[in-house]
Parts: C-alpha cells; structure tokens; sequence
C-alpha cells in the first residue's frame, strides 16, 4: 500500500471541465461531489486545486488494493503446490497417451 503525504511534490489528478452559461464547473472524475464553479475555466480549476490541497493537508491519500473474490480470486493460489504439479503431469500423460499416433 502507497501512501500520499503532505511531502508528495506533485500528483495528477483527472478533472472534468464543463461550461454552463456563463459559469464553469471542475470536478474530480470519480468523485463528483468535490466541485468549484466559476466564471471562468481557469478560475474553476485554481478553485478546484484549491480545494484538494486543502482536503489533502488535512489528511492522507492512500492507495488500498483490494484482493480478488470468487473463482479469480484463486489465481496462482496453488502454483507452488507440488500436488497440483503431479496432477497436471498426470493429465499430460494422459492426453499424450491419447493421441493418435
């Protein structure tokens, strides 16, 4: 898990920009309810920025992994395991045995 601190010199973040009248809102893609509307664009992304580093000062991004479920989850759960090994060389036998010659 990596952590973001106060320390971290820059991070990118995604925006949507859009116009609505005479009025421009930034948003966090992904996170809609952080949001700065202004006059102009360049006014809403400053305020945008704004309001970030404000919620990043008080706190700490961190980025949380999250483990597979249901049958992905068990993807090179087993590879190690040396039964597994002899019941695939066992199916690989069998297979060989099979073919036609």
């Amino acid at each position: 898990m990596q952590a973001f601190s106060k320390e971290v010199d820059t991070m990118t973040v995604t925006v949507m920009v859009r116009q609505s009248g005479d009025q421009y809102s930034a948003s966090l893609v992904g996170l809609s309810t952080i949001e700065a509307i202004r006059p102009t664009r360049s006014e809403a992304l400053a305020a945008l920025e704004h309001e970030l580093t404000a919620k990043i000062a008080s706190g700490e991004l961190v980025d949380l992994e999250l483990g597979r479920r249901g049958v992905s989850g068990l993807s090179g759960k087993f590879r190690d395991d040396p039964a597994l090994q002899e019941i695939c060389d066992d199916i690989y036998r069998q297979r060989d045995a099979d073919r036609p010659q």
